[in-house]
């Protein structure tokens, strides 16, 4: 996903709109692969049934922790890994999903902080010129 430049206006509210839609959509996406991952692994190492593996699962991945402690090896082996992959999953996730929300509050302090530097700017040069004529009469 492509952002503006800091040298680049702010973007549209309708460009916004279609980032935050689709880095929802992107962040969705990645919460049920994740999810599917889970209930496919709890399903066929645990054996539990559809509920049972999508609650547990979904609670690890909530980072709540899990309901069901595992039985066989393999299992403990996979809620290990799972567990681990969910939380750093959890981080990429949210940066994906607020990602331009974040780069617009930033990029808008920014263009503010450009804006009080030019004025800043226009400022000391008016007052230069004014210190000239005045030193030239």
């Amino acid at each position: 996903m492509k952002f503006e430049t800091r040298r680049q206006q702010l973007a549209s509210p309708e460009v916004f709109r279609h980032r935050l839609l689709r880095s929802f959509a992107v962040g969705s996406l990645m919460v049920a692969v994740s999810l599917a991952v889970g209930m496919v692994g709890y399903g066929v190492l645990e054996s539990l049934g559809p509920l049972d593996s999508f609650l547990n699962a979904s609670m690890i991945l909530s980072g709540m922790g899990p309901l069901h402690n595992p039985k066989t090896d393999a299992g403990k082996v996979f809620a290990g890994i799972y567990a681990l992959y969910s939380g750093f999953a959890v981080l990429v996730i949210a940066g994906v999903t607020f990602a331009p929300a974040i780069h617009r509050v930033l990029h808008r302090f920014h263009l503010a902080d450009e804006q009080d530097e030019a004025n800043a700017e226009a400022s000391d040069k008016k007052k230069e010129g004014k210190r000239a004529k005045a030193a030239r009469k």
